[in-house]
């Protein structure tokens, strides 16, 4: 035993009797590759580091069951990670959790709502320090244990990390640049390498540590950068640019707060209103900033869906301004001119509010246009249905008139409010042309409603549209009579518009051409009618010969289960109303055979034996027996 021992353990040390097939492996790991699936499946889709924060925690968890790498029962024993304990991939897995979990939590801390405090943002920076630790120590690692793509990718993530973590110091630009721009060319170089799905993921982390790298330059000096184009930047998506996102908020607040001293007073509608309170000065301003977005010379290249998220973040800014002046109100006392300036304060910005609504519902019925007369759409949603733009044309005429009661509440009107509130007239004219009913219900209501009811029925529900929907009916007089309802309520609203002095040029536009809309689908209608009733003997002489003594023989439809052979829907069309014929409901009576009846006629012939004796008596006490 001793000599076995000795020659093993001289094996050992010995150097030269190491043979090839005793070498260390080294471990690959694709480093951006897993991290972007797991952020992606488990939460950062959506931005939400808290989940994704939990997910890290229970893998390593799992991770440390599974290596039995565990850190004691009840007491804490820590367990250190070095090149020696580096035995399985699982490993390397641990570490890299681990950094991910402290940047999710430090992520975590700076979406809080009113942003980290002065302690939550040192907890912050202290979890970045963390995470820094570990990406640090997984380099190390995978330098000795992992292979050069893997040493690679480890160390264009600890720099990343490290770069993350300067940039929330606001310290060392320099240092920072070097680290984010060490970072973009690893994945440079990745990117030209491996499969199609490997080089997609390394190009967009270069595309998102970009505007990081032109911040550090902004913040050097290096850079012609301007504000604006920081602004397009922080518009893009992805897990690396929510700190660069953060960062850009914090800097254009207190750019807003520095411009909001300069910002003394509002003016609405000729009137001047005083702003002292400066909560409502910034977000006044940041609300003015962002309608320059939606009314500026670039608003056209703007897809519908930013331009919602714009109306949103106004919407947002204004109801902050509106619940700091009502706070301000609340605690004027009995000052009766601070009050009347707060009031009018008041009233201007929800009659800005109030635009900005009937603008984004406008924006919403131009969305819901486009989509009226597809099947669907190109990213293979529902098309709209015509409740939808009942709603919204509902919608539009009630915050019109809501509008124009704000603006005529006043006594003192000036000239602008009474201008103002004219539009407002116009405006609602116009919607109440536009605005259609949905078919289904409009036909249950107007079925039996004559002609010369129609047009009264019209100044409360009819348009252009629902005459559209009296037209693929069939029903041709009353879509005539329908479009040139809707016709002469375009007429008027033309005719208003037309005489306003500051004239809107785009409903203009569109008035023009519902009028024309109008005008030839009447024409149609009209020439569709009499060439249908010129047709009717024929058609009704056709249906006349085809009738036979012994019935017509219907087709039989069948049930899915009766076809299952042929390619055809047993649900049929969804723009047809019809029966679904799956199976037959409920199902038809089977003959099924039953057991025999057997009839005992003998049971009356036999005489049973008494059971009496065997049956159990009662037991009678002395007064039961003398009374029976």
């Amino acid at each position: 035993m001793g000599k076995d021992t000795e020659v093993s353990s001289m094996e050992i040390d010995d150097p030269n009797s190491i043979n090839s097939d005793q070498i260390t492996p080294k471990f690959s790991i694709n480093v951006l590759q897993l991290l972007k699936s797991a952020q992606m499946q488990h939460g950062l889709r959506h931005g939400d580091y808290t989940r994704y924060r939990r997910y890290c925690s229970a893998r390593l968890r799992r991770l440390y069951k599974s290596l039995k790498f565990t850190h004691g029962r009840g007491k804490y024993n820590k367990r250190a990670i070095n090149e020696s304990t580096i035995t399985d991939v699982r490993f390397l897995h641990m570490v890299l959790y681990t950094a991910e979990r402290a940047w999710s939590h430090a992520m975590e801390k700076r979406q809080l709502p009113d942003g980290p405090n002065a302690r939550q943002r040192q907890y912050l920076i202290g979890r970045l320090k963390k995470a820094v630790k570990w990406a640090s120590l997984f380099s190390h690692l995978c330098s000795i244990k992992g292979d050069s793509r893997t040493n690679l990718e480890a160390e264009a993530y600890a720099s990343y990390m490290k770069g993350n973590l300067l940039f929330e110091q606001d310290i060392n630009w320099d240092t920072a640049l070097m680290h984010f721009k060490s970072a973009r060319a690893v994945y440079e170089e990745l990117g030209k390498y491996g499969d199609l799905e490997n080089q997609v993921v390394c190009r967009e982390r270069v595309e998102e540590l970009e505007p990081s790298i032109r911040y550090c330059l902004h913040k050097i000096g290096d850079s012609n950068v301007k504000a604006s184009e920081l602004l397009k930047i922080g518009e893009m998506e992805g897990p690396a640019l929510d700190l660069f996102k953060a960062k850009l908020e914090a800097v254009m607040a207190e750019a807003r707060s520095q411009q909001a001293a300069s910002l003394t007073e509002f003016n609405w509608l000729g009137h001047r209103f005083p702003i002292s309170n400066a909560k409502s000065r910034v977000a006044i301003l940041k609300a003015q900033e962002l309608e320059k977005d939606l009314h500026g010379p670039s608003a056209d290249s703007l897809s519908g869906e930013k331009r919602l998220a714009i109306f949103d973040k106004i919407f947002s800014a204004y109801h902050e301004a509106r619940s700091c002046i009502r706070s301000d109100l609340v605690s004027a006392g009995n000052t009766e001119s601070m009050k009347d300036d707060l009031n009018g304060l008041d009233k201007a910005v929800s009659a800005v509010l109030g635009q900005r609504t009937i603008e984004r519902n406008q924006l919403l019925v131009t969305i819901a246009k486009s989509k009226l007369n597809k099947r669907r759409d190109d990213k293979n949603e529902k098309v709209t249905k015509p409740e939808e733009l009942v709603r919204l044309y509902d919608l539009l005429l009630q915050n019109t008139a809501d509008l124009s009661d704000l603006v005529s509440s006043g006594r003192d009107r000036k000239p602008e409010e009474i201008a103002f509130a004219d539009e407002c007239e116009c405006k609602s004219l116009a919607f109440r042309a536009q605005r259609y009913g949905s078919f289904n219900w409009m036909l249950e209501s107007v079925r039996y409603c004559p002609l010369h009811r129609l047009n009264l029925l019209c100044n409360e529900e009819g348009c252009f549209y629902l005459a559209r929907s009296y037209s693929l009916a069939g029903k041709r007089a009353e879509a005539y009579s329908l479009f040139c309802r809707a016709r002469s309520l375009t007429e008027d609203a033309l005719k208003q518009f037309q005489a306003a002095t500051n004239t809107d040029q785009v409903m203009i536009k569109e008035l023009k051409t519902l009028y024309k809309d109008c005008r030839s689908s009447s024409c149609i209608e009209h020439a569709t009618g009499i060439m249908e009733e010129e047709k009717a003997p024929e058609n009704l002489s056709k249906k006349i010969s085809n009738i036979s003594i012994g019935g017509s023989q219907q087709k039989v439809e069948k049930y899915l289960v009766e076809k299952l052979d042929c390619y055809e829907s047993a649900v049929g069309d969804s723009n047809v109303k019809s029966v679904a014929r799956i199976e037959r409901f409920p199902p038809s009576f089977q003959s099924i055979p039953r057991n025999p009846i057997v009839l005992d006629l003998a049971y009356s012939c036999i005489d049973f034996p008494s059971l009496d004796n065997r049956m159990k008596k009662e037991s009678k006490g002395f007064m039961s027996r003398l009374w029976g």
